[in-house]
């Protein structure tokens, strides 16, 4: 499979293309990046290095790949943060450029808004931008519980209300699959937490083990490995646990270790063989 992944890249840690792309090469796919900014390490450390690139930068970028036929059998595009309006446009121009391409292409996109402890941490034009453009465009979209909030102008903590939440969000536009990440249902298992997602046949959630800290990049290295295993297998429920192993081995292991960084590459057998199997259940 052809993957088209417009995300950021940093040299030293792994978040955005820098998260995204090798768990992919690893699953064998043929993934092309391109970057949107080019930093020494992600902004969570609060000093770093390197050069913001441009809409017209990523246009140009694109449009290169166009040109040796590079487009003509994408199957996914993927997108993470976006730092403005002029990133966001170029990612939708390339959207509609490589469904014209391949029709059957779809854009997978996770709206990087903010989290439940920290609230929205983007611009507020980044975050009209997400809402009211680029979600709207999106095929597959995989916030999590605060992001779906947000989208939507509602606060779900159940699951019958994160099932309404993410329902809302296909009514609202193009996007007919929601994986809704980092769920925490008032009525869990303590020390739990779980995924949901929802397609237009049905709903499936999974639970894994709550492990005691945060790694940035980790929701990008989910969103990669649902978007290339869902449309891979076209099925929500063997993508949903597929990921949930994956994604849950490798905090496991950056736990382990007492890094900041995730230990993407330590964890490379995770991506195709994970250890862990965890039970999905269908609940709509």
């Amino acid at each position: 499979m052809r993957i088209l992944s417009i995300q950021s890249s940093v040299s030293y840690g792994h978040v955005g293309n820098s998260a995204a792309v090798f768990p992919l090469q690893r699953l064998g796919h043929e993934v092309m990046p391109v970057y949107t900014v080019v930093f020494s390490n992600h902004t969570g450390y609060g000093a770093w290095k390197g050069p913001m690139l441009t809409g017209q930068n990523v246009r140009d970028l694109v449009q290169g790949i166009d040109e040796r036929g590079g487009l003509d059998d994408v199957e996914v595009v993927l997108s993470g943060y976006q730092g403005g309006d002029d990133i966001g446009d170029a990612i939708l121009d390339a959207v509609a450029l490589v469904k014209q391409r391949n029709p059957q292409a779809v854009y997978a996109c996770d709206p990087v808004l903010g989290s439940a402890d920290k609230g929205c941490f983007v611009a507020p034009e980044v975050q009209s931008l997400i809402r009211d453009r680029v979600v709207p465009r999106a095929d597959l979209v995989t916030p999590n519980q605060f992001e779906l909030g947000f989208l939507t102008g509602t606060d779900p903590h159940t699951l019958e209300e994160t099932l309404a939440s993410a329902d809302a969000l296909c009514a609202a536009g193009a996007t007919s699959i929601v994986l809704v990440t980092s769920v925490l249902r008032p009525d869990r298992p303590e020390n739990t937490i779980e995924m949901l997602a929802v397609t237009p046949e049905g709903a499936w959630i999974v639970q894994t083990p709550l492990l005691p800290f945060k790694a940035n990049g980790s929701g990008d290295v989910t969103a990669a490995l649902f978007s290339a295993h869902l449309r891979e297998s076209g099925d929500a429920g063997i993508a949903l646990g597929r990921t949930a192993a994956s994604v849950f081995e490798l905090l496991e292991n950056t736990l382990n270790s007492g890094q900041r960084e995730l230990q993407l590459i330590e964890s490379q057998e995770a991506y195709v063989a994970p250890k862990h199997r965890f039970d999905v259940q269908r609940v709509r």
